[in-house]
């Protein structure tokens, strides 16, 4: 068993890694964000779409009746950027903008059935890749790989994390 200092399975130490060692960790992490996305970007060209929509979609799925100015702190881009992902999800029939209950000048969004939908294929194509790995990886893997993207985070992103893994408890 690896104990501090020790090297773990491959040979790397878990307390010092070498710029090679940290360089092939950045290479893995941009091939794997390429096949994690090239399934949904084939589905999203189909609809001339792209990544900023894919998460629009994901997020209001998440949580139903989310703000606008919370998707905005969610994805990190300009107000114009958003709401140029929004007219068009919204125009096509994807997303509804409901005012809120409690205040009237917040507005809430929602998938359609449409828009549902298109997020369960874009996140089937997603999850059948993440399961695959997962389960060639085993469960240590997994929660490790984990630990590792949270660590990642910065604590305002964490902090929206953690508040949908939340959710689900």
């Amino acid at each position: 068993m690896d104990g501090p200092g020790q090297e773990a399975q491959g040979g790397e130490s878990l307390l010092f890694l070498t710029d090679e060692q940290l360089r092939k960790g950045i290479e893995a992490m941009f091939f794997a964000y390429r096949a994690f996305t090239a399934d949904p970007d084939r589905i999203l060209e189909k609809y001339e779409y792209g990544r900023a929509h894919h998460r629009a979609l994901h997020f209001i799925n998440r949580q139903p009746g989310l703000t606008v100015s919370t998707l905005l702190a969610v994805l990190g881009v300009t107000k114009q950027s958003l709401n140029r992902v929004l007219r068009t999800l919204i125009s096509d029939g994807l997303v509804e903008v409901r005012v809120g209950k409690r205040d009237k000048r917040e507005r809430n969004l929602y998938l359609t059935e449409r828009g549902k939908e298109l997020e369960r294929e874009l996140s089937e194509a997603q999850r059948a890749r993440m399961r695959a790995a997962y389960r060639a990886a085993g469960p240590a893997a997994v929660a490790g790989f984990r630990q590792v993207l949270e660590a990642m985070m910065d604590p305002e992103l964490r902090r929206h994390y953690l508040a949908l893994r939340d959710e689900e408890a």
